[in-house]
């Protein structure tokens, strides 16, 4: 397909760099979207990700005496996985579960989350050194750095893990 220009050899490994980028980018988004199950966007994804991969891959088939080509299109490849990274941690789709463990402060880190308008379940534990309560919120991914940071500040000591997760039905989630 760049064939049909005519382009220098680093030209056109920078072609094939950017096409790869973009190709990479997408795969990383469809694969997000395909966990959250997402058809329509996935197809889409796929569509233009696959048309895409077809150019730059016949790109480098076609100059395989141009070790820049292969350079462009492996290099295309790494930084495409990045920034694809970058674009799904901007976007922040989906939901997060926060697990919370608190050892001396449980009710005030679930009334601190219940304050901010997320929802949070409280439950008694024991946990090695005894009694514990376990706070329980599930959030959108954009809100979990808020919310950690909500429960940091009603107690700095919280155990807190994050789990991805995809709500099936109902529950309380900020609007």
């Amino acid at each position: 397909m760049l064939e049909m220009f005519e382009l220098s050899p680093l030209a056109m490994a920078l072609a094939i760099f950017l096409l790869r980028v973009c190709d990479m980018a997408l795969d990383t988004l469809r694969v997000l979207f395909l966990v959250a199950g997402n058809r329509p966007v996935v197809w889409f994804l796929g569509f233009f990700q696959s048309a895409i991969w077809v150019v730059a891959i016949t790109s480098v088939l076609g100059h395989l005496n141009n070790p820049l080509a292969w350079i462009g299109y492996a290099a295309g490849f790494a930084t495409g996985n990045v920034v694809g990274m970058m674009i799904e941690d901007k976007l922040a789709i989906g939901y997060r579960h926060l697990r919370v463990i608190s050892s001396r402060h449980g009710a005030e880190v679930a009334e601190a989350v219940r304050q901010a308008g997320y929802g949070a379940t409280e439950l008694a534990g024991h946990g090695r050194d005894g009694a514990v309560a376990v706070v329980n919120a599930s959030v959108r991914r954009r809100d979990v750095n808020r919310v950690e940071t909500l429960i940091r500040q009603a107690d700095p000591e919280a155990f807190i893990a994050v789990e991805e997760i995809r709500p099936v039905h109902r529950g309380y989630f900020r609007s």
